[in-house]
């Protein structure tokens, strides 16, 4: 046990860089993983997200006035309610029109402590200011947006005489806001309410209950149900619907960090076991003498296995530490994501199963090799009598009297008369490599969302409506400036037919004024009863361009002939859009419309030059329009992955990191192999510089196989892994961009200068010892 441990501290000290390096790159691994998890739980799961800041209720009841709701925190699976609240069902407007919401409004004196509404904009309610001649409310955040409402808006509720201000914005865990389906939330003062002249059919309570095991939802209900009666229950929704509407699209965040999350922990395995590979071949001098004094095989195996798993148990530590005691320190949506993981359950137990996983699949990568070790005989004078390698090939004998230099024919030589283990040490250099041009793929798409959003289905940056304007003076307002080209458009939401949801159906542009939708399949809609649709829309309807489609809006058929399709980002691609002209035309399967049309464009799109600024533009036509026009970005999904970039240069550190451990390897390899030719390529009359000019040669011949093979396949799986990504979002495959060339050649060619300059000392020291050690280094 004594020898073992002083052989692994002498092999420390003898190979402590790359130690470090591994240690350095297996925490990076780890703290990888462990953001994926984490950003995965934020960015893939709102829901849960606002369910566990606002320590959310399971089920909520609704029931009729009067009735005893408050008897249900009584139940035993019960462990916290939100309420009762004294309820007003009205339909909600800005004043002083526009865009209308049925909305519950709830009397609520103060916040509530269970299923608290999270304020995103705005503040919560003040008794000293909210309750006199204007008084306020707070709407949830999905029935704030389909109403456009913000604070500081004004809106008009049916059965309330009184204007009630917007004094906040507010996300919820409870089921959203849905046009003829679910109501949205305004929390009002119990004052406002009662000032309220609905009828007794419009008033009611509601109760949020929070259980101590969400898996007795069902039961609950039907005890509540069993309690306060049938007919007293009005509706009921629980936290398992909600999710379900709710669940998020925004996953490319998570998807990134746990796909080089996973290549590195294979790139470090791959590396790890390159390594112990390389060092067994380096050092069976030194196992021969263990096996010589008494060491058996197990106990080598168990020694190469103890000391790379104790690097991978430190790496993983470390990097486990750093991620639990300064994620949450992180600026941005990574400390909030860790800030929100600490509290849901699976922290508990997640963090343990991803650093074990780490540890496994490493010491799981280093059994081969150490076996190998163990299978070295203790006589090693037979295997320096094997040959080793090939004979000088023909294209090494021409090249050699084409006059190139004999440090580069050698160094290639070198670097390559192994096939199998130049392959090897390729391979497992290129994956970094590889990952690193992943990354990078997806920095370049980002920045084109940006830099040309018009190219992924993004070409308007502002959309603009007004209740007071009437459509002529708010086109003259809109086409007065020179930086931008204003289109009208109107969405419906439709119903086809063997579809129980809807879609959005949109007129955009004109036929004498088309909208310039970025068009990936197919072609542009030019023609009455053409179209174009996301690729969300195509898959829901199992439809292909080319085909006609049939939907009907508040009753009207409408019959329209797809004809390309587009990148769409919005509603999850499940969008078909054509001109205003063929949406206003009504019935298309008909000539007589059978409902009414809409009177004039819902908004109008602005599609800006490329050096305008669009907040500079919003607040001058703001000011132009004296606050009668409003005004919004229209979202990009650039915005939400800002952490994308600073997450990518992490990784690539990390990606680096195993590059260099890899690097040591193949540096280490090609000056013990070149060690044993010094006596030779001494005798042939090269000098000290053109030997170490061979070492280097090799080494950078490798590194360049290897960078040339992971940047093609890096941008092959670059590509295809971000039109997955559009694909499977809705957004449509289309959205990929490729890094610049010269940005590749740069990755190469410092990937090769890294490799040259780490293999020029220790190939300098190895030209420097004597001849005679370096022959017998190799027995």
């Amino acid at each position: 046990m004594r020898a073992a441990a002083r052989w692994t501290q002498a092999h420390l000290r003898a190979h402590r860089p790359a130690a470090v390096l591994i240690v350095l790159a297996t925490a990076g691994i780890t703290i990888s993983l462990l953001l994926a998890t984490a950003l995965f739980a934020y960015a893939t799961d709102p829901w849960q997200r606002v369910f566990t800041q606002s320590s959310g209720a399971h089920v909520w009841i609704h029931t009729q006035a009067g009735t005893a709701t408050g008897s249900l925190a009584e139940l035993d699976e019960v462990r916290a309610t939100s309420g009762p609240f004294r309820t007003v069902r009205t339909t909600a407007s800005l004043q002083p029109g526009g865009a209308k919401a049925t909305v519950e409004l709830r009397g609520a004196a103060r916040r509530p402590a269970t299923a608290s509404p999270q304020i995103v904009a705005g503040r919560w309610l003040d008794a000293g200011t909210d309750a006199g001649a204007t008084k306020g409310i707070v709407l949830d955040s999905s029935v704030a947006r389909a109403m456009w409402a913000k604070p500081g808006d004004t809106l008009v509720l049916s059965g309330i005489a009184a204007h009630l201000r917007v004094v906040g914005v507010a996300d919820t865990a409870e089921v959203a806001f849905r046009a003829g389906e679910s109501p949205g939330v305004g929390w009002v003062l119990p004052e406002t309410l009662a000032a309220s002249d609905a009828g007794r059919d419009q008033r009611g309570r509601t109760i949020g209950l929070q259980l101590t095991d969400p898996a007795d939802t069902d039961y609950v209900v039907q005890r509540a149900v069993t309690r306060l009666g049938a007919d007293q229950i009005t509706d009921v929704s629980t936290w398992r619907q909600a999710k379900a509407e709710a669940e998020g699209d925004n996953q490319l965040l998570g998807r990134l960090l746990g796909l080089f999350g996973l290549g590195a922990l294979l790139a470090a395995a791959l590396a790890v076991g390159g390594a112990i590979s390389t060092r067994i071949r380096g050092h069976l001098r030194d196992i021969s003498v263990l096996k010589a004094i008494g060491f058996t095989p197990g106990q080598v195996v168990r020694m190469f296995l103890a000391l790379h798993l104790g690097l991978a148990l430190l790496g993983v530590a470390l990097g486990a530490l750093l991620t639990q005691g300064l994620g949450t320190l992180v600026p941005g949506r990574i400390g909030e994501a860790m800030a929100l993981w600490h509290r849901l359950p699976e922290h508990a137990w997640l963090p343990l199963v991803i650093s074990g996983g780490v540890v496994v699949f490493i010491g799981s990568a280093t059994c081969l090799a150490a076996w190998r070790a163990g299978r070295v005989p203790p006589v090693p004078v037979a295997r320096a009598a094997t040959v080793t390698g090939s004979r000088t090939s023909g294209l090494t004998r021409r090249a050699l009297g084409l006059r190139i230099p004999p440090a580069l024919v050698l160094g290639w030589r070198g670097a390559f008369h192994r096939p199998l283990r130049s392959s090897a040490a390729v391979a497992r250099l290129a994956v970094p490599l590889l990952l690193i041009t992943i990354a990078l793929g997806t920095w370049t798409t980002l920045d084109r969302f940006t830099s040309h959003p018009g190219n992924v289905g993004l070409p308007a940056a502002l959309t603009a409506r007004s209740d007071t304007l009437d459509d002529r003076e708010l086109r003259q307002l809109l086409t007065a400036g020179p930086r931008m080209k204003a289109y009208p458009g109107a969405e419906e939401q439709a119903l086809v037919p063997g579809q129980t949801g809807t879609i959005t159906l949109r007129g955009l542009g004109t036929d004498a004024k088309p909208y310039p939708f970025a068009v990936v399949e197919g072609r542009a809609a030019h023609g009455p009863d053409e179209a174009v649709a996301g690729q969300g829309l195509l898959e829901l309807l199992d439809a292909h361009v080319g085909d006609w489609v049939r939907m009907t809006v508040s009753g009207r058929p409408y019959v329209l002939h797809i004809v390309g399709r587009n990148i769409e980002t919005a509603d999850a691609g499940r969008v078909i859009s054509t001109s205003l002209d063929t949406l206003l035309d009504g019935d298309t399967a008909d000539a007589t419309p059978s409902g009414p049309h809409p009177p004039r464009p819902d908004f109008y799109n602005l599609v800006l030059n490329h050096d305008a600024d669009p907040g500079a533009v919003r607040d001058a036509l703001t000011e132009a329009s004296a606050g009668r026009l409003e005004v919004r970005e229209v979202p990009n999904p650039a915005d939400q992955l800002s952490a994308v970039r600073a997450v990518s240069i992490g990784l690539i550190g990390v990606l680096i990191l195993i590059g260099l451990a890899e690097l040591a390897t193949t540096v280490g390899a090609a000056v013990r192999d070149r060690s044993r030719d010094l006596l030779a390529l001494k005798a042939v009359g090269l000098t000290p510089r053109q030997i170490t000019a061979v070492i280097v040669s090799a080494t950078a011949f490798v590194t360049l196989a290897a960078a040339l093979a992971g940047t093609a396949l890096g941008l092959l799986a670059s590509e295809w892994l971000i039109n997955l990504q559009g694909r499977t979002s809705g957004w449509g495959t289309g959205i990929a961009q490729r890094p610049a060339t010269g940005i590749l050649l740069l990755v190469i060619a410092v990937a090769v200068a890294i490799a040259a300059i780490a293999s020029a000392l220790p190939a300098a020291r190895a030209v420097r010892r004597r001849l005679a050690d370096s022959a017998s280094a190799q027995l």
